[in-house]
């Protein structure tokens, strides 16, 4: 997580708050109170912890069950005053569920999705695009988050990814998005019907991001083509709206 959201957490969640984390088992937030995840209590922790202190949570109040599972997770509405998501949204075959439910059993809480930056670049895990367990393109705004699910062209389509060695260059902050969230937030899964549509949502945020950095848009061969279908796509909606 954030280093600077832990601390806001901190400041924001006094001791007698009821904390939940979803998917908190590889790193989980020292603070909860309640964790749910697919993964038991006793292998928590692979990639450590998120916070200081103890862990307030233990085998009692560590719930493993699938949160996608379509069915209700065991806990009354607004039964707690926080609840965290972090970097678990982007691996889950149904994320809009998972929303939907946070949103029912907490009052406010603290979403973390890796960035676009991230997830559209070359050699961030591998010789592949992003992450290759994530199988959503995430976009995080002050109302909400919309899911584009991760598609197969990605790495075969000109413009749709940022070189390799983009990602490294990147700060802390670039690498993830975030949503402070009280009393409930939008989300969707963000459909595209039409290929230019698709092709010009995944290119014209490389060419974007690219034109804020210097020299980037020349030395990858990028110029010019993000507008190029940007302008198909806005072709092919008006021919559907005629």
């Amino acid at each position: 997580m954030f280093e600077e959201s832990l601390r806001r957490i901190g400041e924001r969640v006094g001791d007698s708050a009821r904390v939940l984390d979803v998917g908190g088992w590889a790193r989980p937030l020292r603070r909860a109170d309640w964790v749910l995840d697919l993964m038991p209590h006793e292998s928590r922790g692979m990639l450590g912890h998120d916070g200081e202190g103890d862990e307030r949570f233990g085998p009692d109040t560590w719930v493993t069950r699938d949160v996608c599972a379509r069915a209700p997770w065991p806990f009354e509405d607004g039964f707690f005053d926080f609840a965290v998501c972090s970097h678990t949204l982007e691996d889950l075959r149904d994320p809009v569920w998972v929303c939907g439910e946070l949103q029912r059993v907490a009052q406010a809480g603290y979403i973390e999705v890796p960035s676009r930056l991230e997830e559209q670049s070359w050699n961030v895990q591998g010789p592949w695009v992003g992450w290759g367990h994530h199988h959503w393109l995430i976009d995080v705004e002050p109302e909400g988050i919309d899911f584009v699910f991760k598609p197969h062209i990605l790495g075969g389509l000109p413009g749709a990814t940022f070189p390799a060695g983009f990602a490294q260059g990147l700060g802390e902050a670039e690498r993830s998005q975030m949503l402070w969230w009280e009393e409930g937030f939008s989300f969707r899964e963000r459909l595209f019907y039409e290929p230019e549509e698709l092709n010009a949502y995944l290119t014209g945020f490389v060419v974007a991001e690219l034109s804020r950095r210097p020299g980037s848009e020349r030395r990858t061969g990028l110029k010019g083509l993000g507008s190029r279908l940007i302008e198909r796509a806005r072709g092919a909606a008006r021919a559907r709206s005629g």
